[in-house]
């Protein structure tokens, strides 16, 4: 039936034309390895003039070659595997701008200038006929949930709308954000993508993994909006997990995809909003080893605060107003802020990192900080206001 559904998605691709796909990188969970050598053999029966692939890596660290080829699960492709470099202006060409007018329009007033659309040169208009974006469906703490155009902004994307994005989606409110289709973000990702001139196929999947073993729920193709949305219906009914009630203490199991805390910081994304105001998230991962390959450096600065508070670090810091993708990062793991008995605004609850960064580290950003080999969370299990969340980052929990 994958096959088939596939097949009929791209029946419209004719011979001689040049191809590019969009795939995921590795901190995704997606079935690209299984959807990919399908479209690869049915353009390579169709003659296809050129067949390639652009890694949707956002301002992460490039893929190894090994585990590109096991992103696509097709050791035989013949085409060019491109990795996405968005800090490097000639790899990068204009698409356009974004209106003030316009993002104000989209953004409901929280973005008031206009915006530059830069992405990968690949995207140039004339460089490929058609573009096929592979990637699932879950919710998302930028855009609300991920998929669609975020393939392009800011998977593909120059740095002002990867900016722009991430900080935006601090300021609506990570909980008025996550988990919702119809998002500031998503508005204005969407108009971005209108400035594409290529074809746009989308192979949108919901997936889910339990105990190692990936299982899709749906994939929908065809028109990018559509296929997304169509898409993030299901999500809703797979990736969220409603507790009736929130608890004292949260440990989370970090899911082993996640071995830097750029995107390990899910886990409080999406645990926040059933941990209650004092409490403690605990994040479980002894995989995780580093902050950020990329940005590191600024988060060490600047460490983990709440969003009211990093609004003042952007009052005094132009290094961090250059860099909003890492201001909103630094909002978003702390999650939410609270007024102390002093009447200081301080993170919701506290984040204690049982992981392999060691504790100087965690200090200087704001983190508490456990030794992992101590922590024996399964003793935890009976305790009626902890709760213990296996492979923490994948799905959102609400009340």
């Amino acid at each position: 039936m994958i096959t088939e559904i596939v097949r009929q998605a791209l029946a419209v691709i004719q011979p001689g034309e040049r191809v590019l796909a969009i795939i995921p990188d590795k901190t995704r969970d997606d079935n690209t390895h299984e959807l990919f050598p399908v479209a690869d053999r049915f353009l390579t029966e169709r003659g296809v003039a050129a067949f390639d692939v652009l890694v949707a890596q956002g301002t992460h660290p490039p893929m190894s070659e090994a585990q590109k080829l096991a992103k696509i699960g097709d050791a035989d492709f013949g085409g060019s595997i491109f990795d996405h470099r968005w800090d490097e202006p000639g790899e990068l060409i204009a698409l356009g701008e974004l209106s003030a007018d316009l993002t104000r329009d989209l953004t409901g007033g929280l973005i008031d200038q206009a915006v530059p659309v830069t992405i990968n040169k690949l995207l140039a208009p004339g460089v490929y006929d058609t573009v096929l974006v592979f990637g699932a469906t879950v919710p998302h703490e930028v855009a609300g949930f991920a998929g669609g155009a975020k393939y392009f902004f800011p998977g593909v994307a120059g740095p002002e709308l990867t900016h722009t994005t991430h900080w935006l989606g601090a300021l609506a409110g990570i909980e008025n954000v996550i988990g919702r289709v119809d998002t500031p973000t998503r508005r204005l990702i969407e108009a971005a993508a209108d400035l594409i001139s290529a074809r746009i196929i989308s192979l949108n999947t919901v997936v889910s993994r339990s105990d190692g073993v990936l299982k899709m729920y749906a994939l929908f193709t065809g028109d990018i909006r559509d296929a997304f949305r169509r898409a993030a219906e299901v999500s809703r009914q797979v990736h969220i997990r409603y507790t009736g009630r929130k608890y004292k203490r949260v440990v989370a199991l970090l899911d082993p995809h996640y071995d830097e805390l750029w995107v390990g910081g899910k886990a409080s994304y999406k645990l926040g909003a059933i941990i209650e105001e004092g409490g403690e998230l605990i994040i479980y991962a002894p995989h995780l080893t580093r902050l950020s390959e990329t940005h590191g450096a600024l988060i060490e600065k600047y460490g983990y605060a709440p969003l009211e508070s990093v609004r003042d670090m952007l009052g005094v810091s132009p290094e961090l107003r250059e860099n909003l993708c890492i201001a909103a990062h630094l909002a978003h793991v702390a999650y939410a802020g609270r007024l102390d008995e002093h009447g200081r605004i301080v993170p919701r609850y506290q984040i204690t990192m049982a992981t392999g960064l060691d504790e100087a580290t965690c200090r200087r950003v704001n983190l508490g900080y456990l030794d992992y080999c101590t922590l024996d969370y399964e003793s935890m299990r009976s305790h009626p206001d902890t709760l213990i969340v296996a492979d923490a980052g994948r799905d959102l929990y609400q009340i």
